[in-house]
C-alpha cells in the first residue's frame, strides 16, 4: 500500500551494522512522508532502552541515538517485541521516546492494509 512502509530490525550491538541501516531506511521513508514503523524483535529490542544506541556509530553514517531521535521527531512510531523484550528482562519504564510494547496482533494490523516490510 503507498503511504505505508514497515522496517523491521532484529540487531542491536550484535550487527550495529544493519540496526543503523534499519533506522537510514525508516528515517527516509519518514522524510518521504510514509506512515512508518520499525519493529524491534528479538535483540533489536535493547534499542528502545534508553541509553543503550548511544555508542553505536557505524563509520559513514550517524549516530544510532540521533537516528532513532529523529525518526521519532519525524513522526515514526517504533513498535517493541513484548515477549522479547520480557525474556530479555528490561525495565518498560526505561524506553525510549516513541517506542511502544506492543504484541504480534499490532504489527499484523499495520501489515494488513497491504504495507510492504523490510528486515534488517
Amino acid at each position: 500500500m503507498a503511504g505505508k512502509l514497515c522496517v523491521s530490525i532484529t540487531n542491536a550491538k550484535n550487527d550495529a551494522d544493519r540496526a543503523t541501516v534499519g533506522f537510514v531506511v525508516a528515517n527516509a521513508a519518514v522524510g518521504s512522508s510514509q506512515e512508518t514503523m520499525v519493529f524491534l524483535s528479538t535483540e533489536a529490542v535493547r534499542l528502545a532502552v534508553k541509553g543503550y544506541a548511544d555508542d553505536i556509530h557505524e563509520e559513514g553514517f550517524a549516530p544510532l541515538r540521533d537516528l532513532l531521535s529523529n525518526f521519532v521527531n519525524g513522526g515514526g512510531k517504533i513498535f517493541v517485541c513484548s515477549p522479547c523484550f520480557k525474556k530479555r528482562g528490561l525495565d518498560e519504564k526505561s524506553l525510549v521516546e516513541g517506542a511502544t510494547i506492543v504484541g504480534g496482533a499490532k504489527v499484523v494490523e499495520f501489515l494488513s492494509s497491504g504495507a510492504p516490510c523490510i528486515s534488517y
